[in-house]
């Protein structure tokens, strides 16, 4: 039979799963999503504070072009995508 101890260490176990592993990976999923879901012409914010649109896409990296001139980057290092946005006003 199981003593104490055991089932303690079970439960916080458990714990930890649902309250950091599994939203962890919810999040990873939804931005995986989100990224694959970008295309030319969408216009976006990096993580940095950056504006621009994309003019070109590879599997994992992107060209912004801003007003500055055109930006090469991951596509991880986008944080939201304005279009839609802009459409709904």
């Amino acid at each position: 039979m199981m003593n104490q101890n055991t089932l303690m260490l079970l439960a916080m176990i458990a714990v930890m799963y649902f309250f950091m592993i599994m939203p962890a990976q919810r999040r990873a999923k939804k931005e995986k999503a989100f990224e694959n879901g970008l295309k030319v012409g969408d216009k976006i914010i990096t993580k940095s504070g950056i504006h621009g649109k994309i003019a070109e896409m590879t599997d994992d990296t992107v060209v912004i072009e801003t007003m500055a001139g055109k930006i090469k980057m991951e596509k991880s290092a986008i944080s939201s995508e304005l279009s839609a946005k802009l459409a709904a006003k």
